[in-house]
């Protein structure tokens, strides 16, 4: 499945991609009986993920009958406006310098313990919305990243279970104000300000991505392709990471893991090269989709 979050007209709620249209699962749910958890669509995506095996089953309950008879339950999505998938995800933890040739153009040593930093809630914007580019910065740069999302709580998980507390993947762009972020000595500041987390289009569930360590990810600027590289390049895989992370911490449903980026970065390309106010930024990740944000400066 392919779950999103969407608005037509009345409160943002959950839905899945079904070609050209949107499956409004909580208007679906009235017309399907024996759910396992029909409540669980009728909230936020947090509260479907809250829901565990129960809320998946029911949507997927929920998007089987809207193929078998999509009378009044599909949403064009020409019309609708799709929100990132977890607008208020719980957690949004990311990891820096993840990628061999991210390293190399770094020119820093691969680490030998991920590099962690977070970004906050309010930075999560949604497909097509702007980036603001803050007065305060004039080094606006772009990362193109695979995301995974918790669906299940747990702490101390064993790296062999780990990949079942993975409830989907997404698009994270992990934009950067660069010159904030090295003059602070520190990462969070410049890696948060408003708008510098889009996400999206869908969260993808695990069924419909076999492999996310071998998965092609790209980002172009204006058409311009500036990062190509694959997720196969990773140094910290996503078992590793979520067991290792849930020895500090307890992971919850909707908790979100951003997982690096790969070489191409405008900081460090000669010469250098940074976002402006009517750029369009656009990341492809096979198998999970397509993000695009225009930018925009800062009224």
């Amino acid at each position: 499945m392919k779950l999103v979050t969407f608005a037509d007209g009345g409160s943002p709620r959950p839905g899945a991609l079904l070609g050209e249209s949107i499956v409004d699962l909580a208007a679906m749910a009235g017309r399907v009986a024996g759910l396992p958890a029909p409540e669980a669509v009728k909230g936020d995506m947090v509260a479907l993920l809250d829901a565990g095996p129960a809320g998946m089953e029911t949507a997927a309950r929920l998007v089987a009958a809207a193929e078998r008879d999509p009378a009044g339950a599909l949403v064009p999505r020409a019309r609708a406006r799709l929100l990132a998938p977890l607008p208020t995800p719980r957690k949004i933890v990311c990891i820096g310098l993840n990628y061999r040739d991210h390293c190399e153009e770094n020119n820093v040593p691969i680490p030998q313990s991920p590099v962690i930093f977070a970004k906050y809630a309010t930075a999560v914007t949604g497909p097509g919305d702007p980036i603001v580019k803050p007065k305060l910065t004039e080094q606006l740069d772009y990362e193109a990243e695979l995301a995974f999302v918790i669906g299940r709580a747990g702490r101390n998980i064993p790296e062999s279970e780990a990949m079942g507390y993975v409830a989907g993947y997404t698009i994270l762009h992990d934009v950067s104000a660069r010159d904030i972020q090295f003059a602070d000595g520190q990462w969070v500041r410049g890696k948060t300000f408003d708008t510098f987390a889009p996400m999206g289009p869908a969260l993808v569930t695990p069924d419909e991505v076999p492999d996310p360590h071998n998965l092609g990810i790209r980002l172009d600027v204006n058409g311009e392709v500036l990062q190509n590289s694959n997720t196969r390049h990773l140094i910290f895989r996503i078992p590793f990471l979520i067991s290792l992370l849930s020895r500090g911490f307890t992971w919850q449903p909707g908790d979100i893991v951003s997982t690096g980026t790969p070489a191409g970065v405008g900081a460090f390309r000669n010469p250098k090269v940074f976002l402006h106010p009517g750029d369009v930024v656009t990341i492809t990740i096979d198998g999970v989709g397509t993000l695009s944000n225009p930018v925009v400066a800062e009224a």
